[in-house]
Order: structure tokens, then C-alpha cells, then sequence
């Protein structure tokens, strides 16, 4: 009976035991659980950034002395354009030039029929002689009367009579030298020529066909020099003007649609005498050597206006792709100490050598995402490469490899 007792007492209590112990087992879990939450995470990622940020690349905000500058939209002009036309009338028998080929001043590009000018310049020439001798003979029996009037055999009236006729024909012989200078103008007009040097367009009319004063054969605009006309607002006029009143040279720098940055260098070589009061602008126009021809007149250009030199100052700089959008804002991410990323906005200013002026929001030495923003929340963890902050094409590659170089040393 003592026996059979002890087993009742036993079966009583085994169930509450591996209740207890089940519930023991729960807190063990519930602690495990707990201590792999969202935050011991992100603490054990930022603790060891491979493990668990994204690769991306940073840099560190630069801080450097800058004269601020000011970008515009502009148009090329050339400095000289001429539009060609026969200044006299007739049939086109040859056209001397190629379309779009380069010419010299004073360079034949038409040919029109010299005959019937030909013609004319030797009727002229021989009228010309026949006045000459008229007035030769006139002198001549003038003299005679001179000498015929002091032994007076003639009267005064005679004299008289003969030198008014001698000026008269000394006038025709004028008249007709006038004329056959006319005739071989426009003999020599039968050549239409370049009066610049510079490339010419495509030939309007061809061989065979007749035209006159009214007719445009073609045009010819110089490349040596080429103007970049733009607009600038009220206060570049203002800085503009202060400037040239010191008699400092106003750089400006231009890029074609092609072209990065702002490769050619001239100068401003005019400021128009008022502003435009509807738009608030005013013209103004800089002048660039194109030796190379790569300029060509009315193509588009980006003008970048630079500003006093003597008012230089430092400023952050960092490159153009660490810049997001969000909506109007622009932003960029920052790498704190514990390499998470934390969301900055910021006050964007020109591109100066490259890269992007920062007003406000970092400030030099602070460390930011340059690529691989894709990739970035605020107060993620980030595993970054540090890259230099440089505008260049060849560190732009760098930077865009190294997230990809990332991947691949992460899966291995």
C-alpha cells in the first residue's frame, strides 16, 4: 500500500513539472528573441559594417578658396557674316568654290558672263581717246590764238571762244574717263569674290542661271573669332560693370552641348546700354578665339560668367552625383562616425573645376555617399569605400566601379 501510495503521488505532480519546465523553455526563447530585435542588429551591423550595410562609396567634403561664378544659356554668333550677292546682272558661268569649304579674302566663288561688260569697257576706253584728242587739238589752236592775239592779228573774242571750248572738252574727256572706270568696275564685278575670309555656305543659284543685285548667291561667315551672346539679370550687370570699371578682364567660359564643363575661355567684349524692363535682362556678349574651328555660329552654348577675383572665399565642394532630389528639395547622405547613414538637406551653388558648391547642409571633412545612393535609407548601416572627391572623368569611373568590386569581394 505505501508503495502504490508513492506512485499516486508521483503521477500527481509530473504534469505540473513539465508545465514549469515548458514555461522556463518559453522565457529561455523569449530572451533569445529579444536580444536579435531590429536595434541589436543594426548595432552588431554598425559594429562590423561588412556584415550588414550595403556597399557604396563615399568622400570627404573639400573645402577650398573659390570665386563664385554664374552659368547661362547662350547662343554663337559670328563676328562677321556677309551675305553674297552679284553686283551685276547676268548669266552664272562658273561656280569656283565647294559648300562648307573655307575661303580667303578676295577669293573668286562666281563667275558671271564678262562679255557683253567686255564690250562695253572698250567702247568707253575709245571714247575716252576721242575725247582726249578733241581737247589735245583744242589746246593746241588755243596756243595759236595766244600768239595770233599778241601780234594782233586776232581779236579777243577768238581767244576767248577757244578757251571756253578747251574746258568744255577737257569735261568730256573727264566724263568719258568716268565712264570707262565705270565699264571696268563692272567688268571686275563679273567675279563675285569673298570680301572675308571664313566658310562659306552652298552655292543658292548655279551655272546657267541669270541674277541680278537682288539675288543672294551664298554666305560667307568668318571663324577665326565667334561671339556668345547671352542674357544676364540685374545683379550680373551690376558685378559686371564694377568689375570692368576697375579695368579687370571679365572671363567667361563656354561649353558646347557636347562638351563637359566649360572648356573654351574668352572674354566679355560687351554689355548692352540698358536692361530689358519687361524681362528684367540685359544683353551681353563674349568673344572666343576658335582656331581650331570647333565653334561654329549658331550653335548652343553653356556660358559660365565668372566673378570678381578679389572677392574669393572658401566654400565646401563635393561632386554632382552625391546630390539627390526629393521633390524640391535636394539632399545627400551622410556617413556619421557609426557608419550609418543620416539624411541631409542642402543649399546648392555653382559648378566650379567640377564640382558642386555647397552653401549649406555638410561641411568640409564631413564624409558623404557618392555612389550607390540606391542602396542608402536614413539610419541604415553602410559599408563605404573611401574614394576621392574629385570631378574628373577618370575618378567618376573609379567611383562607379567600386560599388560593383564591393558586391563581388562581399559574395566571396
Amino acid at each position: 500500500m505505501k508503495t502504490h501510495h508513492h506512485l499516486r503521488r508521483i503521477s500527481r505532480f509530473t504534469p505540473l513539472a513539465a508545465g514549469a519546465a515548458m514555461l522556463a523553455l518559453a522565457a529561455v526563447a523569449a530572451v533569445a528573441i529579444t536580444g536579435c530585435g531590429p536595434d541589436t542588429q543594426a548595432k552588431a551591423a554598425a559594429a562590423d559594417p561588412a556584415a550588414g550595410g550595403p556597399p557604396v562609396t563615399a568622400a570627404v567634403v573639400l573645402e577650398r578658396p573659390i570665386t563664385e561664378t554664374q552659368e547661362f544659356s547662350g547662343r554663337l554668333e559670328a563676328v562677321e557674316r556677309v551675305d553674297i550677292r552679284a553686283r551685276v546682272g547676268g548669266f552664272i558661268t562658273a561656280v569656283h568654290f565647294e559648300p562648307g569649304s573655307l575661303v580667303k579674302k578676295g577669293e573668286v566663288l562666281f563667275t558671271i558672263d564678262a562679255r557683253p561688260f567686255q564690250a562695253e569697257a572698250d567702247r568707253t576706253a575709245a571714247a575716252a581717246v576721242s575725247a582726249r584728242a578733241k581737247a589735245d587739238l583744242a589746246r593746241l589752236e588755243l596756243k595759236r590764238s595766244e600768239r595770233l592775239l599778241e601780234d594782233k592779228a586776232i581779236a579777243q573774242r577768238e581767244v576767248d571762244e577757244r578757251n571756253a571750248s578747251l574746258k568744255e572738252l577737257d569735261a568730256n574727256v573727264r566724263a568719258a574717263q568716268a565712264q570707262l572706270e565705270a565699264a571696268r568696275l563692272n567688268l571686275a564685278y563679273t567675279k563675285v569674290t569673298s570680301p572675308i575670309s571664313g566658310r562659306v555656305s552652298k552655292a543658292e543659284i548655279t551655272t546657267g542661271n541669270l541674277v541680278d543685285g537682288s539675288a543672294i548667291l551664298t554666305s560667307v561667315v568668318s571663324n577665326n573669332d565667334i561671339y556668345a551672346s547671352f542674357d544676364g539679370d540685374e545683379d550680373t550687370y551690376l558685378r559686371v560693370a564694377r568689375v570692368a570699371q576697375k579695368g579687370t578682364p571679365v572671363i567667361v567660359k563656354i561649353g558646347l552641348a557636347n562638351e563637359a564643363g566649360f572648356p573654351h575661355e574668352g572674354k566679355l567684349q560687351f554689355v548692352d546700354n540698358r536692361l530689358d524692363a519687361a524681362t528684367g535682362s540685359v544683353r551681353m556678349r563674349a568673344s572666343f578665339a576658335n582656331s581650331d574651328n570647333t565653334l561654329v555660329p549658331g550653335l548652343f552654348a553653356r556660358v559660365q560668367l565668372s566673378g570678381d577675383p578679389a572677392a574669393r572665399k572658401t566654400a565646401a565642394l563635393i561632386v554632382d552625383r552625391a546630390v539627390s532630389t526629393d521633390q524640391n528639395r535636394k539632399f545627400v547622405y551622410v556617413v556619421k562616425p557609426d557608419n550609418t547613414a543620416e539624411y541631409r538637406p542642402v543649399t546648392l551653388g555653382p559648378m566650379i573645376d567640377g564640382l558642386r558648391v555647397v552653401r549649406e547642409g555638410v561641411k568640409p571633412g564631413e564624409k558623404i555617399v557618392v555612389n550607390g545612393l540606391q542602396r542608402v535609407h536614413p539610419g541604415a548601416p553602410l559599408s563605404a569605400q573611401t574614394v576621392p572627391m574629385q570631378g574628373d572623368a577618370k575618378v567618376a569611373a573609379l567611383v562607379d566601379a567600386a560599388p560593383a568590386a564591393l558586391d563581388k569581394t562581399s559574395k566571396e
